[in-house]
Formats: structure tokens, C-alpha cells, sequence
């Protein structure tokens, strides 16, 4: 299991989604705040955080009122996930475009925009879910979630277009919610609060009920 750590003026998105660990987060860049940050952390080969917005919108729009009002205001829940930047291309001038992987949740304790809108935060990360094997009466969604995997298979879907990252942890609570959070047609405010569990078998159990109600389930 990943220690905690802490992290300093991590430089944040915010996004109309939820990543989660294990999960893949393809953006498209095009703002001059978010180029120069990603450059710096594709460079570096470091993180940047992704936390899923409360209020405002991801992109940089003024309000409707006076000239010169400024960008209208953002807000964000306080545990995100961190996201490593796996493929990255510039296509063109003010442009880019890349893949990201989502790898460790983590907590702000500090956050802060600086004056060319960036958002900065002072945070520590929390601990990997434990592993969990999918019990029996869980195993409906597990099932359910390698049938998907099939079908996408024989679709002959390009790796590269997965909406999954190999390798299929089948097995695994965690794993199998995750995905399936990443899958499902739910409220982004629920995916949040489900992402921020810290008991991968709740979060299971609780999406199995989904899956359940909607008759996804073997």
C-alpha cells in the first residue's frame, strides 16, 4: 500500500467528472493557463490533480455583466485523484492533446487561484484502496463488467480507444467498482461521493444496487 505523502503547490484542473485510480481521462488543452501547466508537468514527469468541479465551468468564461467582471467563479470538492500524463501530442500551436491515467486520491488542505487563474493547492494523499476479493454475492457485477470487456473485444476496439486499462482486475472490489463508476450514466455528484470512499467493498456493494435496479446485473 502507498504511503502518505504531502504535496505542495500541486496545480489542479477542474473538471466536469471524476477521475479515479486506475482510470483512464483523455483532454484536450487549449487554455493558456492549463498549456503551460501540463507542458511543465509532461517535462518534469510529474502529476497534476483533478478535482471535480462544484460551481463554474471548466473553461475560462466571463460572466454576462460589466466589461472587465472578470471569470466567472469555480469551486471544487476537496478530494481529488492524481492524474499521470501516459500519451501526449501537440497537434498544433495552442493545442494538446493527451491521456492521462488516474493514480492516488489525495485531500486538500490548502488551495489557492493564482493571478493567471491556475489553481494550486496544498494536499496529502490518501492511502490505496486495501485489496478486497469480490465476494459471491457481488459477483453479478464482476460478471457484468466482463461481459462489457467482451464485447468491446470483439468489436475489435483499437487499444488506444479502450474506455479500460489492462490489466482486468476481475477479482478485485475496488477495481470492479471503479470501472463501473467510470461506466455507469450516474450524477457526477454521485460518482464523487463514491470515489471518495475509503472502503472499496462498500463502494461495491453500493454499485452492485445500481446495477441491480437498472437490470445490468447477470
Amino acid at each position: 500500500m502507498t504511503e502518505a505523502r504531502s504535496l505542495t503547490a500541486l496545480p489542479l484542473f477542474p473538471l466536469g467528472t471524476v477521475l479515479y485510480p486506475g482510470g483512464l481521462l483523455p483532454l484536450r488543452i487549449f487554455e493558456v493557463r492549463y498549456l503551460d501547466m501540463i507542458g511543465k508537468c509532461h517535462k518534469a514527469g510529474t502529476p497534476f490533480g483533478v478535482v471535480c468541479l462544484t460551481q463554474g465551468a471548466e473553461v475560462n468564461i466571463a460572466p454576462a455583466g460589466p466589461p472587465g467582471a472578470g471569470p466567472a467563479r469555480q469551486d471544487f470538492h476537496d478530494v481529488g485523484t492524481l492524474a499521470s500524463i501516459a500519451e501526449f501530442s501537440s497537434p498544433q500551436a495552442g493545442l494538446m492533446m493527451i491521456r492521462c491515467v488516474g493514480t492516488q486520491r489525495f485531500s486538500i488542505s490548502r488551495r489557492e487561484k493564482l493571478k493567471h487563474g491556475l489553481w494550486v493547492a496544498d494536499a496529502v494523499t490518501l492511502a490505496d484502496d486495501a485489496a478486497v476479493p469480490v465476494q459471491a454475492d457481488l459477483q453479478g457485477a464482476a460478471d457484468a463488467l466482463a461481459k462489457v470487456i467482451r464485447t468491446l473485444q470483439e468489436r475489435q476496439i483499437p487499444a488506444a480507444q479502450m474506455p479500460l486499462l489492462p490489466p482486468y482486475q476481475l477479482d478485485d472490489c475496488s477495481w470492479v467498482a471503479n470501472r463501473w463508476c467510470e461506466l455507469l450514466p450516474i450524477p457526477v455528484e454521485l460518482k464523487q461521493r463514491l470515489m471518495a470512499l475509503d472502503n472499496p467493498l462498500v463502494r461495491l456493494e453500493l454499485v452492485s444496487d445500481i446495477l441491480d435496479r437498472a437490470g445490468l446485473s447477470p
